[in-house]
């Protein structure tokens, strides 16, 4: 059987070669699918019961290119933008998942200050009020809200220089 796939292969390579060439317009590809055509006949010689081997070569050598480009249309190549985007939507998580701490941090410091400094702090630094805003939020005038801010951070500070001694 060796010495047959052998005849087989040195009298169709060419045919089949410039078949699959004239599909895939690149050698590289046409080679591999001359290789894989003669690979799959390779193993299916044994069950063939045809009349004409070219005829049969030709068809294995056409559904190996099916199968080929079928593969090819579900790849799809991203261009180096695509990378970035992921490696930055990493960065952006971890970022996110540093910011969750340290908010979950703040938010537990904050648990025993009294409101109006709690308030102060959240309207201004969670909330992104201005001082102007947030001291209409608590109806309070803008200098008697820069006292309760000033009081709510230094609180924090105090809180948290207390727990890592």
């Amino acid at each position: 059987m060796k010495e047959n796939i052998d005849s087989i292969y040195n009298m169709y390579f060419q045919n089949i070669y410039r078949f699959l060439l004239s599909l895939c317009h690149d050698h590289y590809t046409a080679e591999d699918l001359v290789q894989e055509t003669f690979f799959r006949a390779h193993l299916t010689l044994e069950v063939y019961e045809g009349k004409s081997i070219k005829t049969w070569l030709f068809t294995v050598a056409y559904r190996a290119y099916i199968d080929h480009y079928r593969k090819q249309k579900r790849i799809v190549i991203k261009d180096d933008k695509f990378f970035t985007g992921i490696f930055d939507k990493k960065k952006y998580i971890l970022d996110d998942l540093v910011a969750n701490e340290e908010i979950e941090e703040i938010v537990r410091l904050l648990d025993d200050i009294p409101e109006k400094h709690k308030y102060a702090v959240l309207l201004h630094d969670f909330h992104g009020l201005t001082q102007q805003e947030a001291a209409e939020v608590m109806s309070v005038k803008p200098s008697h809200y820069k006292v309760l801010l000033f009081r709510g951070r230094q609180a924090i500070r105090r809180r948290k220089a207390g727990e890592n001694e």
